[in-house]
């Protein structure tokens, strides 16, 4: 793909690689709110690939389509926490969420239960489930991005191909497969079917037999003791 004077086509770049952005792009879309326009990802996508190719140098020997794939799906998150479609009482309230469960899981050495993160809330149970469902708008993203906390993201997505960065996401991922295994049984499930198998939130509360609604609850409180289990080992 380069030119006879020995520089980046970028026309033929662009025409080989948008496929990839609208694949991305339709992938990412399908488990996230409704309220999230596909062309937006696209859009977004689309200027992490004209990024990749103005910042592309072959001497650091990872491929272009590697380092546009990394550029792409970073331009698509970032657009989605620059959306920030969680109010700020939402976001101090999933965070007074973390601290409970972290609070009560030293207390008790088990993920506590439902009711009774409620009750330290000191709220009725319908009230913290619904809770739960505001909260978890803001949660529906890639498997990696469960290491951020409040939907924003501790690695620069334009960082990765650095040796440090990736090391660091790695220590963070297991961590993360760490505390995805401690999960009550019904939430691991969840997330397994989310996030391994690729279901959509209405597939998945037909596999578990609850609905959709009920789903995000459970996805919202798995997120929340992920994040206090990881925030409690940085």
């Amino acid at each position: 793909m380069y030119t006879a004077q020995g520089k980046i086509d970028q026309e033929a770049l662009l025409t080989e690689y948008l496929p990839m952005v609208r694949r991305q792009a339709l992938a990412l879309q399908v488990r996230l709110p409704a309220s999230i326009e596909l062309n937006d990802l696209i859009q977004a996508g689309t200027v992490g690939l004209l990024e990749a190719m103005g910042r592309f140098n072959s001497g650091q020997g990872a491929s272009f389509a590697t380092f546009a794939n990394q550029r792409i799906r970073g331009a698509m998150l970032d657009e989605l926490r620059s959306r920030d479609w969680l109010p700020r009482s939402v976001r101090r309230s999933a965070r007074a969420v973390d601290e409970v469960v972290r609070r009560l899981e030293q207390q008790l050495g088990r993920p506590p239960e439902e009711t009774e993160i409620a009750g330290e809330l000191e709220m009725p149970l319908a009230d913290y489930r619904r809770l739960l469902s505001d909260t978890n708008s803001g949660q529906l993203l890639p498997f990696e991005d469960l290491m951020a906390e409040g939907g924003e993201s501790r690695l620069d997505s334009r960082d990765l191909e650095s040796p440090s960065s990736r090391l660091l996401d790695q220590e963070k991922r297991d961590q993360l497969v760490q505390g995805i295994e401690a999960l009550p049984e019904r939430e691991k499930l969840l997330m397994a079917l989310y996030y391994q198998e690729e279901l959509n939130l209405k597939e998945i509360g037909a596999v578990m037999g609850v609905s959709e609604s009920r789903v995000c609850q459970l996805h919202s409180q798995a997120v929340s003791r992920l994040r206090a289990k990881l925030n409690e080992s940085g």
